[in-house]
Order: structure tokens, then C-alpha cells, then sequence
């Protein structure tokens, strides 16, 4: 895919669902690119707007610099410009703008920008950091407000307004009042992505906000499931997407919950239930225990 002018990234990235490919390591815990491959091409081959290489679920925080580039240049190559593949920007503002060359020059389409690793900052630190990397890449850049770089709206409006192309806000908090002030004070400006683990549950409420599109885990191992429920929330269909909610996203939930960090480990249990071995996960996160991975799988089975 050429560049896409932030714009039209913006553009194509609001029409319809996003996903985070998960990273397949081998019995090693390195990086399996044959098997990570397939399952690109398989993700690629839906209808879906935009693919993050080595990102949340893709656990992008426990791989190298040098594993991060090697992750995005595969994805572009193996999706070819059938989607648009978006790259991490991870770390201090310095490891930042180094991903965010990176990428570009690795033909990613996009950039996500994580919260700056480890430290607490200012807003008007945040602001410096992204308009760092937003000025060391001529990509369309979307900004995760999560964790320690939780974004007011008046910072949103600053970045928004210094840094042409920044596109996007990817909300990992699901504060409705600092939403609502978000949007009221940004509008239309940039694009709103749901980022709270398993985004299915709050999309619909979040719909209301502005937040139009949002990332899900379950395209991983269930994208015919999970196009219907993001077409369900887009037509408000609360029927179906209650439905969907009680028959599968919730008893789901019951089991993500179990531990810290099966947000995303619960993502790879859920590709070996479906019969595509989604490997194991490399620490700090651990894997889904047997009987877990069992009860997955019998309410896989029921719904796919």
C-alpha cells in the first residue's frame, strides 16, 4: 500500500473494525514468522479496516526494537496493501521517534503511539512527546490515552492542533465525562477508537461518544463473530448485541478476568481452540491453564 495522506487514513480507519494481529512465537518464545504469516493472511482476507502489527495484543511490549521492526516489515509484505498496517511506537520519547522512522521506512501505513514507558509525566510533557514523534514521521499517528499518559481534552486539543497528522485517539480508560469533554472540545477532528480490553463490551454506549470504531481481540480467532457485532453496534441493534453479549462476551469475560494479563493471553488460547494454535505467550504474561483452555473452547464451539 502507498502512503496514505493522514486524511484518508483517518478516513479508512473509521469505516469499519480494527484489529491486533497477535505475534506467534515458537517453542522458543521467538518470533514464528511462518506462522505468523498465515495467520495475517487469514485476518487479512475479512472485511476489516486496519491491521496493528505488535501491538497490545500483539505483545508488542515484549519485544525488542529490532523484533518490532521485523514484525511490522512482515506484516506489510504478507498483507500486500489489502489492509493498512499500523506500527508501534513504544517506550521514552527517544525509543518513540526511533519506531516511528522505523516504520515509515518499513511501508507501514499508520503509527500507534503507546504511553511513554515506565514514567509519570505533565500533560505538557505528553504534549511534547507526541508532537515528537509526530513531527519525525510524515504517517497519520493515532495516540493511546491509557495507563500513565492519560490525556485531558485540553491536551487533545493541543496536539490536535500542533501536529497535522495526528488522526486519532485510542481511549483505554472509558471515562464517559472526559470523553464527553473530548469530543465536545475536538469534534470531528480526529477519529475515536475504543481501546478498553475486550472493546466489545462498552461499544455500544461508546458509540455515543464519538467513538465510532474500536479494536477487537476476538477478530484474532472469531472475525465472522465479531464483524457481526461491531455491524450490530453500528446499527444499534441492541437486541443482537445483547444477545451477542450474554451468549458469548460476557462468559468470556468471566474467564479473562481470572488473572492479570489473560486480556491477551486469552486471545492466543482462543486461536488453539479454533484449531490454529496460537502458541504461548512470553512473560510476564502467562498462559491459560488446562481446564481454562478447555472451558474456552466448549464456548468456542458453541458459537462459532
Amino acid at each position: 500500500m502507498t502512503l496514505l495522506p493522514p486524511d484518508e487514513l483517518a478516513d479508512r480507519l473509521k469505516s469499519g473494525l480494527l484489529s491486533f494481529p497477535v505475534t506467534h512465537f515458537d517453542a522458543d518464545l521467538q518470533f514464528d514468522e511462518p506462522r505468523y504469516r498465515e495467520h495475517l493472511a487469514w485476518q487479512s482476507g475479512f472485511d476489516v479496516a486496519g491491521l496493528f502489527a505488535a501491538g497490545g495484543t500483539g505483545e508488542g511490549f515484549s519485544l525488542t526494537p529490532a523484533e518490532i521492526d521485523r514484525v511490522v516489515r512482515v506484516a506489510v509484505d504478507e498483507v500486500a496493501g489489502k489492509v493498512p498496517v499500523l506500527a508501534p511506537a513504544t517506550g521514552g520519547t527517544a525509543v518513540s521517534v526511533e519506531q516511528a522512522k522505523a516504520a515509515q521506512d518499513a511501508g507501514a501505513t499508520g503509527l500507534l503511539l503507546f504511553p511513554p514507558y515506565l514514567t509519570e509525566a505533565s500533560q505538557q510533557g505528553l504534549v511534547e512527546h507526541i508532537s515528537a514523534v509526530c513531527r519525525a514521521t510524515d504517517l497519520g499517528v493515532i495516540v493511546y490515552s491509557r495507563a500513565n499518559a492519560v490525556l485531558t481534552d485540553v491536551t487533545v486539543a493541543e496536539v490536535a492542533e500542533r501536529n497535522p497528522n495526528l488522526i486519532g485517539l485510542k481511549d483505554g480508560i472509558g471515562d464517559i465525562e472526559q470523553m464527553t469533554r473530548t469530543y465536545a472540545r475536538v469534534g470531528d477532528r480526529l477519529i475515536y477508537v475504543g481501546g478498553l480490553p475486550t472493546a466489545e463490551t462498552f461499544a455500544l454506549p461508546l458509540l455515543q461518544l464519538g467513538v465510532s470504531t474500536y479494536s477487537s481481540a476476538l477478530y484474532n480467532f472469531l472475525p465472522e463473530f465479531a464483524l457481526r457485532f461491531y455491524a450490530a453496534v453500528r446499527a444499534q441493534d441492541r437486541t443482537a448485541v445483547y444477545g451477542m453479549l450474554n451468549d458469548f462476551v460476557l462468559p468470556y469475560l468471566d474467564i479473562r478476568d481470572r488473572q492479570r494479563g489473560y486480556a491477551v493471553s486469552i486471545v492466543k488460547a482462543g486461536l488453539t481452540a479454533v484449531g490454529r494454535d496460537g502458541g504461548r505467550v512470553r512473560p510476564p504474561l502467562t498462559d491459560l491453564d488446562d481446564a481454562e483452555l478447555a472451558e474456552l473452547t466448549a464456548l468456542v464451539q458453541k458459537t462459532a
